[in-house]
């Protein structure tokens, strides 16, 4: 007996046909879903790979820190900690911790730093992207309870929910290219005298947590998290068809 003629008359091409466009009809029908999902599991990870370190897997953690890399730079001090005294911790400390000085490096070196045992394991992505992706996540959460009452914002909206984002990260990007000590974002001498001085120096210095580097990083982070989602999810779920066939229309 032909073994192969047999099976192919058990699962005719045709069946299997079917089954693909059922499932691609699935997958376009609960494309909503499927993308909270993957949102989900991407802003879980990083704050694994610090659980990981915890407990002695050094090898899922390393991966996980290897691979958010490339969409984060991970500078510890503007990243959060976890199983440590400390949620965040300031430049000198950091130093003190990797090298037992306070002597300035380059911001490559400072980025490979994910902590130690009595210091606690780093978030594997800044404050920064904790707001901006964990952003992704809460928006499309809220914009699935609302689904048929939200008309998603103009391109307009979007674009100014997303300037603060641009300036604040632009401003940062060009204060380290003046060195992570000497640059304008890691003083703030300029919003002291615009605010005469009113608040305390830990406030305009630094990236630790209550500085106000680190409020306007999580600020601006919601903010074009909401822009963005606010006017992607809504354009998206319009293209898609209603059952996977039959385009929807608004």
């Amino acid at each position: 007996m032909n073994m192969n003629a047999t099976t192919s008359k058990t699962i005719p091409a045709g069946r299997v046909r079917n089954v693909a466009d059922d499932l691609a009809a699935w997958m376009l029908q609960h494309w909503l879903f499927l993308v909270l999902a993957s949102l989900g599991l991407w802003n879980l990870l990083p704050w694994m790979a610090p659980v990981f370190m915890k407990l002695g897997w050094e090898t899922p953690a390393s991966i996980i820190y290897f691979v958010y890399q490339f969409f984060c730079h991970q500078m510890p001090q503007r990243s959060w900690f976890l199983f440590g005294p400390q949620f965040t911790y300031a430049k000198n400390d950091i130093l003190m911790a990797m090298n037992g000085n306070t002597d300035p490096v380059i911001p490559r070196t400072m980025r490979v730093f994910i902590g130690t045992p009595e210091m606690g394991w780093k978030v594997a992505w800044s404050d920064r992207m904790v707001s901006f992706y964990g952003g992704w996540f809460l928006v499309g959460m809220v914009y699935a309870a609302m689904r048929n009452r939200w008309p998603g914002l103009s391109w307009t909206w979007a674009v100014m929910l997303l300037l603060p984002l641009a300036i604040d990260g632009g401003t940062h990007v060009l204060s380290d290219w003046g060195g992570l000590r000497e640059g304008f974002r890691e003083t703030n001498a300029w919003l002291a005298v615009v605010t005469n001085y009113r608040f305390p120096p830990e406030f305009y210095a630094g990236d630790q947590w209550g500085s106000f580097n680190s409020i306007m990083r999580l600020i601006t982070g919601v903010l074009g998290a909401v822009g963005l989602m606010g006017f992607v999810l809504p354009y998206v779920d319009r293209a898609m068809p209603s059952n996977g066939k039959t385009p929807r229309v608004r």
